[in-house]
């Protein structure tokens, strides 16, 4: 007989996730609602009397009293730099003094700096590093994030951030899914030989070296290039793509962040699986995504942080895009909270709360080819957040508080009460499961 692992029961609301962006109910409201979780996936949802009469909690191995709050999927974060040593906070005075971020790369730092801090840091320390930003995350409510690597620029430290990665999703609650991404910048020298490397060069060891050792580990699932202003041009994206591809890992592309340069349309050219950052789209790019069924993921805490202006989400929205929303976290825009992310969706790019909740759940899922995450439906992974609030709406509504009461992983309750963290770097840690 299946075990009933989970029944939450008696919430003020649960939001499902299952409306369209734009409808009347993108959040899927279930009044008073319910859900229980079978063998880790969601059995029933709907009023909690439906589902306890079929589902007694008393029978469950973890019986979660929500009334008076809200239960939300877990969040899926599909956008991060997660993996990296090094500190830049004093980079983030000098921006408020008047640097530019130009100006600082032009003095060796920016992403050449935590190049080479993650560089010169060992597989524990970046393991330790990314472990800790990932119980953040989770008591944040986010289940399921993408992890890129591009602070190696060598093959030896890309497949290093690529394997630390891969042991964080064996340790952690979180599902962190790999992202190649070698073509994040041009790097300053190769492997450590001093010698200047020019873009057409590096896009060579990108396509020739990095791309082969990356299909031969067998950990990656995507292929990322920076497609912008002072990173890599369309036609040399265009060919690490196809690389990529070739190695059988999927498209993605960050379009559009700095200035515009076609990388957008690059994106619906190769199928991406998304185009990312968007700052500077054009409605002629997000047709294009729209039929080319590339999800627009938007990343409103980076245009916080460099003080620009945001994407468009609401324009977006309505020409019919899903609209996903993440949160980049990385040394530059050093946020691990979807909430936040999401409260700036609704203040700064035009979403309501319900739709900034399905583009950080259901539609961030989709930017990552999972289309079964993000959602409280029957058979979906029973990834689940309570929220110490009765609406999705207090998320963005209540900006700088994090909500997050209980997160259930697949039915099992990883963040509550007692949670204290899920690892220690250095005995492996506990695995992060308490009672509630």
């Amino acid at each position: 007989m299946a075990d009933l692992d989970a029944v939450v029961h008696g919430a003020a609301e649960a939001a499902t996730a299952t409306g369209g962006l734009g409808s009347d109910d993108p959040a899927g409201i279930v009044e008073n609602g319910a859900i229980a979780v079978v063998d880790g996936a969601v059995a029933a949802v709907g009023p909690t009397d439906e589902v306890t009469r079929e589902y007694p909690p008393e029978n469950a191995a973890h019986e979660v009293d929500a009334s008076g709050r809200a239960v939300i999927p877990g969040y899926v974060d599909s956008h991060t730099h997660a993996c990296f040593a090094g500190d830049r906070s004093d980079e983030f005075e000098a921006k408020l003094r008047g640097t530019t971020y130009g100006e600082l790369l032009a003095n060796g730092g920016g992403i050449h700096r935590t190049v080479r801090a993650t560089r010169a840091a060992g597989d524990d320390e970046l393991l330790g590093n990314l472990l800790d930003h990932l119980d953040v995350m989770l008591t944040h409510g986010t289940t399921t994030v993408e992890v890129k690597s591009g602070y190696g620029l060598d093959t030896e430290t890309e497949l290093r951030m690529l394997d630390v990665v891969d042991r964080a999703d064996d340790r952690h609650p979180v599902d962190v899914i790999p992202t190649f991404m070698g073509a994040h910048a041009v790097p300053r020298d190769y492997e450590g030989s001093g010698d200047p490397v020019s873009d057409d060069d590096y896009v060579d060891r990108v396509v020739d070296e990095q791309l082969p050792a990356v299909a031969d580990q067998g950990i990656a699932e995507f292929c990322d290039v920076f497609c912008d202003e002072g990173a890599f041009t369309v036609d040399q994206s265009r060919r690490v793509l196809r690389a990529g591809a070739e190695c059988g890992l999927t498209p993605k592309v960050h379009a559009e962040e700095l200035a515009h340069r076609g990388g957008a349309k690059l994106a619906a050219e190769v199928g991406a699986a998304s185009a990312d950052h968007l700052l500077h789209a054009t409605d002629e790019d997000v047709a294009a995504l729209v039929e080319a069924g590339v999800a627009p993921v938007l990343l409103p805490g980076t245009a916080f942080g460099l003080g620009a202006d945001y994407a468009d989400a609401r324009a977006m929205v309505e020409a019919g895009a899903p609209v996903a929303v993440a949160t980049d976290f990385n040394p530059n825009c050093h946020s691990q909270s979807m909430g936040f992310a999401s409260a700036l969706a609704c203040v700064e790019m035009g979403l309501t709360p319900a739709e900034a909740l399905v583009a950080g759940t259901r539609n961030g899922a989709r930017a990552l080819d999972r289309p079964d995450l993000g959602v409280v439906r029957e058979g979906a992974p029973a990834d689940l957040v309570v929220l110490d609030a009765p609406s999705h709406v207090h998320v963005p509504y209540s900006y700088g508080i994090n909500r997050v009461a209980t997160v259930l992983k697949d039915g099992r309750p990883v963040v509550g009460p007692e949670w204290t963290g899920s690892h220690d770097a250095n005995d492996g840690g506990s695995g992060g499961e308490t009672d509630v």
